[in-house]
């Protein structure tokens, strides 16, 4: 029973880390595209600028419980796909460092390098994440070690690609969408038809992906064995369509609003099916980490869950504060002024 609360809380973890530095990383990647000037830069820094420091606590959370709940899944994981995460981490430490110094120095050619870490350090991990979890939906090549008989390259195979995409078109969609959300005028008019016509490509990829995880995965065998699991992929399904229409209707906060129920929806889609499976041996299922075989002791699990119960309440009213304060439209004159 604790195994699976932990399993639960592991994937809500992981599903409120992508719904929230996913606007992050979509709008980093988007500020070539959409930005026309400086000022433009600087009002999209902008948006995310105060915030994107904080949702990156959900990752740290969420490996922090992947170690102290499921050790034997961590020390599996940080092997099999360490070359992977090592690439997710650099990027992200690339895009920090990229948004804290672009304005350290008053040059083009200084802000021009800075530009260029924001936009590689915010698009490369959303594919890279992609690719991690669709390789692990359809499971790893783990000996009965829990050694990974595959290579990074392995992990770039067209199931696992196809992943990279749906998550970048996820995080593209959910970031346009927070610009349009915090800027106006001409600025938030692109972010708005740039949203559009990402949300058709998103669309084109997830019905290719859900299709591609029926043969390539079994993920669906838990939704078949219990239906009444379908109302997750029926939310994704429903808050995707729902993205559309309110961003049509030019209501960005609820189009906003339905994007990150669709990240959340996608990302609990998968992680329900994998149970009770952590890491999925593609060799022998017998050999894949699950929530039994990796689990830590039933009273460290206690112990975790009573200071969980506690201090994620705290986290949570924290982000909805912040995110509050920071609701405001951004003004182009305190964007100049600002240190992003």
């Amino acid at each position: 029973m604790l195994e699976s609360i932990w399993f639960v809380l592991w994937g809500v973890l992981w599903a409120v880390y992508f719904m929230l530095d996913g606007y992050d990383l979509g709008a980093g990647t988007l500020v070539p595209f959409l930005a026309g000037d400086e000022t433009e830069k600087r009002i999209i820094h902008q948006t995310m600028g105060p915030l994107w420091n904080g949702n990156e606590v959900w990752l740290i959370t969420a490996g922090g419980v992947t170690f102290a709940a499921f050790p034997g899944t961590y020390a599996v994981m940080f092997s099999a796909l360490y070359s992977a995460l090592m690439l997710v981490l650099f990027s992200l430490i690339i895009r920090g460092v990229s948004l804290e110094f672009r304005s350290k120095v008053d040059s083009p050619g200084w802000r021009r390098v800075w530009d260029l870490g924001t936009f590689v350090g915010s698009g490369l991990p959303a594919v890279l994440l992609g690719v991690a979890f669709a390789n692990i939906f359809q499971g790893l090549p783990l000996d009965a070690q829990g050694v990974n008989q595959g290579t990074l390259f392995d992990l770039l195979n067209w199931y696992g690609l196809l992943g990279g995409v749906l998550f970048l078109l996820l995080f593209l969609v959910h970031g346009s969408l927070w610009i349009a959300l915090r800027t106006g005028g001409g600025l938030q008019d692109r972010a708005a038809a740039l949203a559009g016509r990402l949300w058709l490509l998103l669309l084109v990829a997830a019905v290719l992906f859900l299709i591609a995880t029926a043969f390539t995965t079994k993920l669906w065998n838990n939704y078949l064995a219990w239906p009444p699991l379908l109302v997750v992929p029926l939310a994704a399904v429903v808050c995707l369509l729902l993205t559309r229409i309110r961003l049509r209707a030019g209501a960005w906060l609820s189009a906003w609003a339905f994007s990150a129920g669709t990240i959340v929806s996608c990302t609990l889609f998968g992680v329900i099916g994998l149970y009770p499976a952590l890491l999925p041996s593609s060799l022998n299922p017998e050999w894949s980490m699950t929530i039994h075989n990796s689990a830590s002791s039933p009273l460290t699990l206690k112990i975790m869950l009573g200071v969980a119960a506690v201090m994620v309440p705290v986290v949570i009213v924290y982000q909805f504060l912040v995110h509050r304060f920071f609701s405001h439209k951004v003004d182009p004159a305190e964007a100049l002024e600002e240190a992003y």
